[in-house]
């Protein structure tokens, strides 16, 4: 490989190049954006305000529901019970009225009465099943479930609890209970302790964000840039968001992921952009245009390579069979995607309107050390020097994180996740005290009319059932019949799982099993499969990408598989409080004894992606100085130097954000914070910070081979400016 010649140094070793450097393509797009910023800026107003004007409503026009996995036969025997059953399907909302003397009580009797009218005038809701003695009558007469049939699908079910919750409780009276429970209504609740929480979360995040940034920066001005993009981003992803639900539904955890994003990547790629644009613009006294031109084809790809990266990363979880991870996947790449797009043309315009005044309103410190940390560069000499000693001791520290991990067990989540208040809650536990602990997830057992027989004597046999509900045939003529199973576990017990796959396999054949557990189950055998494959193509991908924009083998190597450090880390400390319980009085919450299956394949997802960041950012700043210089001191020194600022205040930025989540009221959000946020920790502070820039060290001029065959097909991709 053959290098440019030496250049030449600032006092504070600073590259300097040619005076009139010849631009690449993203360097002819800044300094296009800042010639043309009034067009930029008429277009970015345009896409906002009308995508805006949908944002709005992106809320209400998301789903509830979706997670099932498609193709399964769970999903199979609730679209053939919702058709063919009067809407007895898990999506069904169960209504549970609750006397304190008995249900023969001429209140008891209005109460049911008016729990009925309510159901049928609702559109969302096929039949009403009235309460049955033995079945939906308990045996001490005190507790009676009415069923409202799905009239719809599951999304709009979800809805339809939303709505029907409050009134159908407000008709309980002096001694009578009314509450709604069921799939639907467990998503509604699930849905809505989660957007509060978020919600106060963010709120919360927000100004802490702000003042790590007014830190960072050293200038308010400069601060609210990652603001600006954030915004820009956001809103535009919320539009689109609501636009496409008039397709297909969309995950209301979409909105959320999607904000996350939306303001991680905004402080990062504005960060890395504006610090970069200051050490060009005042610290080496460039003009405004050449400073973005500069900082465009430097650092501007870097972003570019990386915002791709997390768009591969993301899009892996597409192969995930389930519509509620699929839409929460496009989510957040819609945030990306726009985020990027104003990373890359908005940013460069607002930075050339502002030239001087981006430092209005500043610190003492702002300009120290521009682009160039003399403290980073300190660090860099230092881990130059004793290699073996730092990155032994941040290896041993990541190895004995990552331990738990080889015990962590996944479910789907249980009742737990929603608050000891929440409407499906008091009714599920209501359901167990009347009716025995599996009657909360009864399972449906749909088979062909002539096997009935056969699949009552494979049923009551059964040693995971507690009994068995009457036949029902279909009212089509479509020679099918169900019965409902009821298990002698709670139904998020694992136990459960053996039973419905035992059931399976010995209900004559072409029977199906669903029902909601059997949604659960087929919800965390589709992830379990998919969580290898899921990993294997980010890690491939990621793998791929990195070789084209740093144009060397191994490096691109240690940049992926050092993520799975911090990764198993991450996990590894979710075992232990999440499984474990450890410190759960703490964060305030009950342990489930499992971590929820959503968790491995969605947030790996993640947090590869927020780890490409800073890989890119560090290693991209490496390579710039090893393409103008040819030593691995120099890159890995200088890489530290140039980049270490950006990654250690993207990264506090971000652990603040996501701890903020790890206080919040719901289990989920808790550990979303938790995972997210030490991972951010792990990979930022002892991955990218010690243990690469060691491997770097000790790798030296290997790091950065490439074969000859690989460098003629590969396209030329630079770093150094010109």
């Amino acid at each position: 490989m053959t290098f440019a010649k030496a250049p030449l140094l600032t006092p504070n070793n600073d590259l300097i190049n040619d005076p009139e450097p010849t631009p690449g393509i993203l360097g002819r797009l800044g300094a296009w954006s800042v010639a043309h910023k009034r067009r930029v800026f008429l277009t970015w107003l345009l896409i906002v305000v009308v995508l805006g004007i949908f944002a709005p409503n992106v809320e209400k026009a998301l789903s509830g529901a979706g997670w099932q996995a498609d193709g399964s036969q769970s999903v199979a025997v609730r679209q053939l019970a919702q058709k063919d059953f009067g809407g007895q399907a898990s999506s069904a909302i169960e209504v549970v009225i609750q006397s304190s003397s008995s249900l023969t009580s001429p209140a008891a009797v209005s109460t049911i009465h008016n729990v009925e009218k309510m159901l049928k005038e609702d559109s969302d809701i096929s039949e009403v099943v009235t309460p049955v003695p033995g079945i939906s009558i308990s045996r001490n007469d005190k507790t009676a479930i009415v069923l409202g049939g799905a009239g719809a699908d599951p999304n709009t079910m979800v809805r339809a609890a939303d709505a029907l919750k409050a009134p159908l409780a407000a008709l309980g009276s002096k001694g009578i209970t009314v509450t709604a429970t069921g799939a639907s209504v467990l998503w509604s609740d699930f849905n809505t302790a989660n957007r509060t929480a978020m919600m106060r979360s963010e709120m919360f995040s927000w100004p802490v964000t702000l003042a790590i940034l007014v830190l960072a920066f050293g200038s308010l001005v400069a601060a609210g840039l990652p603001l600006l993009l954030t915004m820009a981003g956001l809103l535009s992803a919320a539009g689109m968001l609501d636009l496409l639900t008039k397709i297909t539904p969309i995950s209301i955890w979409a909105m959320n992921f999607a904000l996350m994003f939306a303001l991680a990547l905004g402080i990062d790629y504005a960060l890395f952009i504006v610090v970069r644009f200051r050490g060009a613009h005042f610290g080496r006294n460039r003009d405004v245009r050449h400073s973005v031109s500069e900082t465009m084809d430097s650092a501007g790809k870097a972003v570019l390579f990386s915002g791709v990266t997390v768009l591969i990363s993301l899009s892996s979880v597409m192969v995930v069979p389930s519509p509620a991870f699929r839409s929460m996947a496009g989510g957040i790449m819609l945030a990306v995607a726009f985020v990027l797009a104003a990373s890359l043309t908005l940013l460069p315009a607002v930075l050339g309107h502002l030239g001087d005044r981006v430092d209005s309103w500043s610190l003492p410190w702002v300009h120290a050390g521009e682009h160039r940390s003399k403290r980073f560069a300190k660090w860099g000499e230092l881990l130059w020097r004793r290699p073996l000693i730092f990155g032994a001791a941040v290896l041993i520290a990541l190895i004995a994180l990552a331990i738990p991990v080889l015990g962590l067990k996944t479910a789907m989540p249980s009742i737990k996740v929603v608050p000891p208040s929440a409407s499906s809650r008091i009714g599920y536990e209501e359901v167990q005290k009347a009716f025995g602990a599996g009657a909360p997830g009864q399972l449906q057992v749909i088979v062909r009319a002539s096997e009935v027989t056969a699949a009552q004597t494979v049923l009551n046999h059964d040693k995971g059932l507690a009994g068995v509900t009457p036949v029902q045939y279909s009212k089509d003529g479509s020679n099918l019949a169900m019965m409902g199973a009821i298990p002698n576990v709670d139904p998020s017990s694992p136990v459960l799982g053996t039973t419905i796959q035992r059931l399976r396999l010995e209900l004559p054949k072409g029977s199906l099993v669903g029902g909601a557990p059997a949604e659960n189950y087929d919800l965390q055998a589709a992830l379990s499969s998919k969580t290898p494959v899921v990993i294997g193509l980010v890690l491939l991908l990621g793998f791929l990408l990195l070789v084209i924009a740093l144009r060397a083998l191994l490096i691109a190597a240690i940049g992926v598989l050092t993520s799975l450090l911090a990764t198993g880390g991450a996990f590894g400390v979710a075992r232990l409080v999440f499984q474990n319980g450890d410190g759960h009085a703490l964060l305030g919450f009950v342990p489930q004894g499992f971590l929820d299956a959503w968790g491995p394949v969605f947030f790996f997802a993640m947090i590869f992606a927020i780890s490409m960041d800073y890989t890119v950012f560090l290693l991209s700043s490496a390579k710039e100085h090893y393409e103008l210089s040819g030593d691995p001191k120099d890159a890995m020194v200088n890489g530290i130097a140039h980049s270490g600022r950006v990654i250690f205040s993207a990264a506090a930025v971000m652990i603040a954000v996501f701890f903020t989540f790890a206080l919040s009221g719901p289990l989920p959000p808790k550990e979303m914070g938790i995972i997210l946020g030490v991972a951010v920790f792990l990979d930022a502070f002892l991955v990218r910070l010690v243990l690469v820039p060691v491997l770097l060290r000790l790798t030296g001029r290997a790091a950065w081979w490439l074969p000859t065959w690989l460098d003629r097909l590969l396209p030329k991709v630079n770093f150094a400016h010109g």
